[in-house]
């Protein structure tokens, strides 16, 4: 049986699902979009995802399809509709369809296109207990990385980049500094300390990032928002990235260096076990 899709305020089997050749989304990456997990039929952070969405659209001066309660409504019946237990719902907004010009349309409506991703045991995953191998790669991106926006070609060359190298994924740099990964973001750990580079439009503002950082000083952990080289990332004692997908991911080699001793630290375990644990406990 096909999934059901949410196509701007209809309920669709996939295969009756469409949007206009001249939707800015598909002519111009002119789009936003989020993605929020659900761990045991329930959404993870939804009301961080909504407020960055919120946030995107603003930036872009782009119009909210919906309000918040609605959004959640949608998310919810899709969760419903597709029997999800872990899993993902994708949201996606553009500017909507008009002829095809570079000036921002007057009077179009915004597209709202919305699916879910069945995940068993998203929490479970076996590379939680391994680590991650990253490469790092120079970041050519536009200078509003703040923004989720869809254009994300080159983050999907980083993505075919590491697999090439025998990698999982890579790290972005700038100027020697990391700044994010493909689709996460990066951290290092230093005699306990965790660093990680702070907010600014360098970086997508994490809606994970946010959570386990408040987590870690919750647990007393010391915390440091910084930029920091690959070549102190190479030295550190472990690595992690955060996303909505992958939770707290333990990184354990960096350009072909091994972390420690090759293995998830104990600083990435513990803190994927506080955020899956309190993250559950908050879900709706």
């Amino acid at each position: 049986m096909s999934r059901t899709v949410y196509v701007n305020g209809e309920y669709l089997p996939e295969e009756e699902a469409t949007v206009s050749v001249f939707d800015r989304g598909f002519l111009f990456a002119d789009g936003v979009y989020e993605v929020t997990s659900v761990l045991g039929g329930k959404l993870i952070d939804f009301a961080g995802h909504a407020a960055r969405l919120k946030r995107s659209l603003g930036e872009l001066e782009m119009a909210a399809p919906v309000d918040d309660d609605t959004l959640l409504d949608i998310h919810r019946e899709l969760v419903a509709r597709n029997d999800i237990e872990d899993g993902l719902v994708y949201l996606q907004v553009t500017r909507g369809a008009a002829d095809r010009d570079f000036a921002f349309p007057e009077g179009a409506a915004p597209t709202l296109v919305m699916f879910t991703q069945s995940k068993p045991g998203l929490a479970e995953s076996p590379a939680a207990a391994n680590g991650i191998k990253v490469i790092s790669i120079p970041d050519i991106r536009w200078g509003r990385r703040d923004i989720k926006t869809v254009q994300l070609l080159y983050p999907s060359m980083g993505k075919m980049m590491a697999k090439k190298a025998g990698a999982d994924d890579a790290w972005m740099t700038e100027d020697g500094h990391v700044t994010e990964g493909t689709s996460n973001n990066a951290y290092i750990v230093k005699g306990g300390k965790i660093i990680t580079r702070h907010l600014s439009n360098d970086i997508l503002h994490g809606i994970t990032r946010a959570a386990v950082l408040r987590f870690a000083r919750e647990a007393q952990m010391e915390v440091e928002e910084r930029a920091f080289t690959v070549e102190e990332a190479k030295a550190a004692d472990e690595a992690f990235v955060t996303s909505a997908s992958a939770f707290v991911m333990p990184v354990v080699e960096i350009d072909g260096v091994t972390l420690g001793d090759g293995a998830p630290g104990p600083v990435a375990r513990r803190l994927r076990e506080i955020y899956l644990d309190e993250s559950r406990k908050a879900a709706v």
